[in-house]
């Protein structure tokens, strides 16, 4: 038996059979990923029965995932405060459950580059959505790990600032914290440090080691015991990415440690990551283990060059510095940005976060007492953070490809190995970053996106390296007061419009157009400027409505520039013509017309005019043929009469309108109006590209 153990310690001491078993788990994580995979269920099913697995509650709004033949996830709207609140008091995750509804698959995402749901619960094989109509419980709970979940949930009071911050940094669910303070750490480039990771579970394991040392336990029933508390709490958490790697990483050291294997750290870590890849192939399509697993390993394999720097400070550099390297491929391709001075502000916010804010958690959590103490630190980091991302140090890229991602990756691996010898690379990595970030300036382009928002408008105009972006889309129920009473939360400028323009390399708009002041037009304008660089606003004539005075105090405060009632706009060799300055009686008819042309392509923008303005416009103007028509009031039969129709003669024809809207746009009858014209809508083909390349139109969609 000893000549065995000691046969396999001497095979465990060669580098290349990690090597082995990480190509091979690779190539077979690379396999499953290819093979398509299928949901048991028929779509037509109605009834289904599972245990509930999550739970989350926004308003009326409920999200909630069930373990039913496979993982399904639900929505629900509550039809009053009395039947929330009696779903509150009722269900708890293991509670089995059994619903009445509808399967529908998940839309992936109708503009490019941003978040892609149903590839995000593809991933998470989840397949269908199951709209619940009628739902009933079947058994309580049983289970001991949604027991110890269910009792930690009662404990935290989530509508809470702290509550919030417990959720996030115990139970690793940042979904109730305030998604403007969650966007300001992102851009900051500390959002990792609010994940469960590799910093948690080493802080939670050293504490734990720390106590059972002072009661004089042995050190492998030591490791026992915190082994079996992280298998716990792993479940207990659900599973993440970054804490998935963590643990197994830690479970694999401490075998490593106890029965003297001598195995390097750097081999132990391949080890683990082949374990996980095997076993679950599809986390490695996930962000946060690609961050986790990049980062720890690169530092891992750099331990000696960190251990060079003499100082905690300077380790704590080079360390945030390596990170930071690391992080610049998946950032870029993910996020499109990056925060140039995350390095130093990972100096403040690392040591902050592991050495006060965590442990101050864990405590709070136990003695309860402590939540005011909990909450005066938590104003601190937040209002540090507030502070830093005022400081412009963020730079947007255009989205890579993979090829350049991995250029870059080899690059940064080249810089770390030569460190000692030669940093002169780092001037190369620069220079690529450099290159990169000015991609738009150097490839010149022209084209025009045709956003999908919902049931409104927003157009991007990019002409050489110049960014016109015509009306924001938003809600129709906006108002005043809700522009005053709103709350940071996600909206149609953060999830969709300043994303895709971030990941188009746009790091400034020079001119924000305005058709004119609906709210399904203008209503994230306010937003927009408060969160994207934008030089100019321009307005369409007529007096100014309360939502376009709301903008303009914004505007005031922020000293940005803005007109009204323009007839002509330059931009470099182009122009954009305003032919609608007639002042009517509505805010449609005062709509902001734009004609304008690419490379001798005509486009034409209608804002919401309608037949009134159409009829004037052709009194005035000689208009015919032009190749892309953007269609007034989303194809409703107040605009786009036979006769405009018909004296334009578009090619192409562009309707932004909402799926399933309220107000049946498009009219059938301007649908028969456009019989010679080929047809685009933003509820059937998501946003439409028009990019003209070496003089010819090419058209591309993001169908949902």
């Amino acid at each position: 038996m000893k000549v065995s153990l000691k046969k396999l310690k001497i095979i465990l001491q060669c580098n290349w059979i990690f090597y082995i078993v990480f190509s091979i788990a690779l190539c077979y994580c690379f396999i499953c990923n290819s093979i398509p995979r299928n949901s048991v269920y028929d779509k037509h099913e109605t009834y289904f029965e599972g245990t509930i697995t999550d739970i989350f509650i926004d308003g009326n709004y409920l999200s909630m995932k069930i373990k039913a033949k496979e993982k399904l996830q639900c929505i629900y709207f509550f039809t009053s405060l009395k039947e929330k609140e009696e779903f509150i008091n009722s269900y708890e995750l293991g509670d089995s459950i059994k619903i009445e509804g509808y399967l529908t698959t998940p839309n992936n995402n109708t503009n490019p580059n941003l978040f892609n749901y149903r590839k995000y619960l593809y991933n998470e094989k989840i397949y269908y959505i199951l709209n619940i109509e009628k739902y009933v419980k079947l058994k309580d709970n049983k289970n001991i790990i949604y027991y110890i979940k269910n009792n930690i949930l009662e404990r935290i009071n989530v509508d809470t600032k702290t509550g919030a911050y417990l959720s996030t940094l115990i139970l690793g669910d940042n979904r109730y914290m305030d998604d403007h303070i969650l966007n300001i750490y992102q851009s900051l480039g500390v959002s990792h440090l609010f994940a469960i990771s590799g910093m948690h579970v080493g802080l939670l394991s050293t504490l734990l080691l720390f106590i059972l040392k002072r009661m004089h336990w042995s050190e492998k029933l030591s490791y026992v015991i915190i082994i079996s508390f992280l298998i716990i709490y792993l479940l207990l958490i659900g599973g993440s990415p970054s804490a998935i790697r963590a643990v197994i990483l830690f479970v694999l050291l401490a075998m490593n440690r106890l029965w003297k294997w001598n195995i390097s750290t750097f081999n132990v870590f391949l080890f683990a990551i082949s374990l996980i890849i095997i076993s679950e192939p599809s986390i490695v399509l996930k962000i946060g283990f690609q961050f986790s697993s990049l980062i720890s390993g690169v530092l891992i394999l750099n331990n000696s060059l960190i251990n060079s720097y003499k100082t905690y400070l300077t380790k704590l550099i080079m360390i945030s510095f390596i990170s930071f390297l690391v992080g610049i491929p998946i950032c870029i391709y993910n996020f499109y940005q990056i925060n140039v001075l995350s390095i130093i502000y990972n100096l403040f916010f690392v040591p902050f976060m592991s050495f006060l804010l965590f442990p101050l958690t864990l405590l709070t959590f136990i003695f309860p007492f402590l939540n005011k103490m909990l909450l005066a630190f938590i104003n601190i980091i937040e209002n540090i953070a507030n502070m830093c991302s005022s400081i412009p140090s963020v730079l947007f890229f255009k989205k890579p490809s993979l090829f350049i991602v991995a250029i870059y990756f080899i690059i940064i691996f080249y810089i770390l190995k030569k460190w000692q010898k030669s940093k002169k690379l780092l001037f190369l990595f620069i220079l690529v970053l450099g290159i990169h970030y000015n991609y738009n300036s150097i490839f010149l382009s022209d084209y025009v996106i045709m956003l999908d928002v919902g049931q409104g408008d927003s157009i991007l105009l990019h002409s050489k390296d110049k960014n016109i972006l015509i009306d924001t889309g938003g809600s129709i129920e906006y108002s005043v007061d809700s522009w005053k009473k709103r709350k940071h939360t996600k909206n149609i400028s953060d999830n969709t419009v300043i994303p895709l323009l971030k990941s188009l390399g746009i790091s400034k708009l020079d001119y924000l157009i305005l058709t004119h002041g609906d709210a399904d037009h203008m209503g994230e304008s306010i937003n927009l400027v408060n969160n994207f660089k934008t030089d100019k606003v321009i307005f369409n004539c007529g007096p100014y409505n309360d939502l376009e005075q709301e903008l303009i105090k914004v505007l005031d405060k922020k000293k940005i520039k803005y007109y009204s009632c323009i007839k002509e706009l330059n931009i470099d060799n182009n122009k954009l013509y305003f032919l609608n300055n007639k002042i009517y009686d509505n805010e449609n008819d005062n709509s902001n017309v734009i004609y304008t042309e690419l490379n001798n392509y005509k486009f034409l923008f209608m804002g919401d005019a309608g037949v009134t303005t159409e009829n004037e416009i052709l009194s005035k103007y000689n208009l015919p043929d032009i190749d892309v028509l953007k269609l007034g009031h989303h194809g409703s039969k107040t605009s786009s009469s036979k006769e405009f129709i018909d004296e334009i003669n578009p090619k192409y024809s562009v309707i932004s309108v909402g799926k399933n809207n309220r107000y049946g746009h498009p009219n059938k009858e301007v649908l028969n109006n456009l019989n010679n014209s080929k047809i685009y809508r933003t509820d059937q083909d998501g946003s439409i590209m028009f990019k003209i390349k070496n003089n010819k139109l090419k058209i591309k969609t993001c169908s949902p």
